[in-house]
């Protein structure tokens, strides 16, 4: 697959041990250091054993793009990531809202709308968990056909899935 055309990032929740290094992996390449809060990948483990990356999956309408009153977010035609103008950004979390995830942030350190980029078509968390064995996380050809928006869900949402298919029936009580 070529790095210009359009990607996605494709996940295997149950498979994820926790080991944040995607979290690390993305924070070197974007912040040049460790610093997991500026992560454009999330680890979230609401039940201990059922931890999850959590990340833009790029739905097909962008509801974070459209809600910028600003007009700081895009995308990126090339590999149909949401880009942040950071100098436009106003810090007003419209994007945060808009996103039925939840998933853009305000940065820690400036405070702007931070959100997955896929490092420009090569996604430093896919390569990582690649490279580490646990594949949870892997790089696949954009489907213009397939709504990435059916992934979009809120941490709480998928916590309650993840249990379910790992602790069985039992799961359910547990997220709650």
């Amino acid at each position: 697959m070529s790095a210009v055309e359009p990607i996605w990032i494709a996940r295997d929740l149950p498979k994820c041990s926790g080991c944040r290094l995607c979290e690390v992996a993305c924070s070197l390449h974007h912040e040049g250091r460790i610093w997991p809060e500026a992560s454009r990948v999330r680890v979230f483990m609401r039940v201990p054993g059922a931890e999850f990356p959590h990340l833009c999956t790029q739905c097909h309408d962008y509801p974070c793009v459209k809600s910028c009153p600003v007009g700081a977010l895009s995308v990126d035609k090339r590999t149909s990531a949401v880009i942040v103008d950071r100098d436009s950004c106003n810090s007003c979390g419209a994007c945060i809202q808009a996103c039925p995830g939840r998933v853009p942030f305000l940065h820690p350190g400036d405070k702007k709308a931070t959100i997955c980029d896929l490092c420009g078509g090569d996604p430093q968390c896919v390569k990582v968990c690649t490279e580490g064995g646990w594949n949870v996380l892997r790089v696949v050809e954009r489907e213009e056909s397939h709504s990435y928006k059916l992934y979009a869900r809120r941490p709480d949402e998928i916590t309650m899935d993840l249990v379910t298919i790992i602790f069985g029936e039992h799961g359910e009580r547990m997220a709650r």
